[in-house]
């Protein structure tokens, strides 16, 4: 496990260096988009129309930030649960995606698509939103502005804190941390 920091957007030859564990601060640009913003996106797909933004390279972000407060760009901005959004990855990752944020595990597809696709899926800290808003330097709403929340924001980053959770090369931070559970309980 080791501490790097990266600027965005990602390439295959940043993704070959991570590993599950890694330690990892993101400056640039990251984009977020929750259920219904993926929901439009593959439907944009399967029509074969064109996507809002080039997600070539990007990295999205589950999260449906609060509104700010006066003096502030964005408002709480914790990860949501990732899972939900695993039937719609594969085909963003096949669309040049390269990076997911969210909490807790990927299921089996995603984790072959990850491979497949040289991308990498990060953990951020639930519960940890307003700290992970002091990151988060410039928010600008880019498309599906009548989702509210759920819109799908471009973010300028500094320093923003992710762990490797799934790396190309099947590794699975949680999983292994079960498995070291186990071995220690039994």
């Amino acid at each position: 496990m080791s501490n790097m920091n990266i600027t965005l957007p990602l390439t295959d030859d940043i993704v070959e260096k991570l590993r599950a564990g890694d330690d990892v601060r993101l400056s640039g640009v990251i984009y977020t988009a929750r259920d219904a913003a993926h929901r439009r996106m593959i439907e944009a797909l399967e029509k074969g129309e064109e996507l809002p933004l080039d997600i070539r390279g990007q990295v999205i972000y589950y999260v449906g930030p609060t509104p700010p407060k006066p003096g502030q760009v964005i408002g709480s901005a914790g990860p949501t649960t990732s899972m939900r959004l695993d039937r719609f990855t594969p085909p963003l990752l096949a669309a040049g995606l390269k990076g997911m944020i969210g909490k807790g595990s990927r299921g089996p597809a995603v984790r072959e698509a990850l491979k497949q696709h040289k991308a990498v899926y990060f953990l951020a800290v639930g519960g940890t939103g307003a700290l992970l808003a002091k990151q988060i330097k410039k928010v600008d709403i880019v498309a599906y502005e009548d989702l509210g929340t759920e819109a799908v924001r471009r973010l300028e980053v500094e320093d923003f804190p992710v762990i490797v959770c799934n790396d190309i090369y099947g590794g699975d931070l949680l999983e292994e941390g079960k498995a070291k559970y186990k071995r220690s309980v039994a």
